[in-house]
């Protein structure tokens, strides 16, 4: 098939799309290469909130994290599909108040006051967060990529090098998949179930950071509310739990007595692409076929939403060298 483009990106997800984006704007040909429609990944069930979940620290991550939220700021004040910057409160249970690593990430964090805070909390933060309607920006994301030239592919290869066919330059943005396709084992997925319920006029995103009994997290969105959560390692099983869904109903109505009696709309799992060792994103110094250069960039777990424009600015630069822009 030749070289029909400069850069090929494999993965439909966000991290996926927000790589293309970069790429084309750095002036490369791009296509992207997927299994699964957008619509279908794990982005598109993400709850979707800037929040770097169980994320170390690294001056790289917080980078890319800074980069991500300025980023999200920029569109929402541009009216981007599905992208808002939302109040959020997060409450702490334990006596340290040490304000997080990435809060140098936020323009607006501050200590909440002590009329602002009742048993059993003692204590937390008040900041602004992005929030990302994935039904909405995954569409979008795909639609500008499509605009300005992009090329997706739905096919499923079984190699990176196969890649090749398509461009010199791959980009692996394929989340779950990389355990396949690299031979990671540090890849598995971690288990996260959702319930959706109606909006009974809430607007300030609000986690109990410290509950004992599992994640706990309410986000309002412009039409309903996603309520958290689950973090479960090494859990391949999609199916909802009804057992896990009332236990999350519980904990998010005991954090806010508000959603007693609302609507429940719908549940979701998603299956969130943890690695153990932290986000891959580097260029692979292995031959790879025709692939003359391989750049990873996969692992995000619950910090997909996160990191992504920060990571796919990262990968671009990673990328450059290789392609032939224009």
């Amino acid at each position: 098939m030749g070289d029909r483009f400069d850069a090929v990106v494999v993965g439909a997800g966000v991290i996926g799309l927000t790589t293309a984006l970069r790429l084309q704007q750095a002036g490369a040909r791009v296509a992207v290469v997927t299994a699964e429609p957008s619509a279908e990944t794990t982005s598109s069930v993400a709850a979707a909130v800037w929040y770097p979940t169980r994320t170390r620290f690294e001056p790289r991550v917080l980078d890319w994290a800074t980069r991500t939220y300025d980023e999200f700021a920029r569109q929402a004040a541009n009216g981007v599909p599905g992208v808002a910057m939302r109040p959020t409160r997060m409450l702490l249970r334990s006596q340290n108040h040490d304000a997080p690593w990435w809060a140098m990430a936020l323009p607006d964090l501050r200590t909440l006051r002590g009329d602002e805070v009742r048993a059993p909390f003692s204590g937390g933060w008040a900041f602004t967060a992005p929030t990302v309607e994935m039904s909405r920006y995954l569409p979008w994301l795909q639609q500008t990529f499509s605009a300005a030239g992009g090329t997706l592919i739905h096919r499923r290869i079984d190699a990176l090098e196969q890649a090749g066919i398509w461009a010199p330059a791959v980009v692996n943005a394929s989340g779950l998949g990389a355990r396949a396709l690299c031979g990671d084992t540090e890849v598995r997925p971690v288990r996260g179930q959702l319930v959706l319920v109606a909006n009974p006029g809430l607007h300030t995103s609000v986690r109990d950071e410290d509950n004992a009994e599992g994640s706990t997290y309410v986000h309002p969105r412009s039409a309903d509310i996603v309520l958290g959560g689950t973090f479960e390692i090494g859990k391949w099983d999609t199916t909802p739990s009804p057992v896990t869904a009332a236990a999350i109903l519980r904990r998010c109505t005991e954090l806010l007595p508000e959603l007693a009696d609302t609507q429940v709309l719908g549940h979701q799992v998603g299956l969130r692409p943890h690695r153990d060792g932290g986000v891959r994103l580097e260029a692979d110094p292995r031959p790879h076929g025709r692939v003359r250069r391989l750049v990873h960039n996969y692992g995000h777990g619950g910090a997909g939403i996160t990191l992504a424009w920060g990571c796919a600015n990262a990968a671009t630069a990673l990328v450059a060298g290789a392609v032939r822009p224009g």
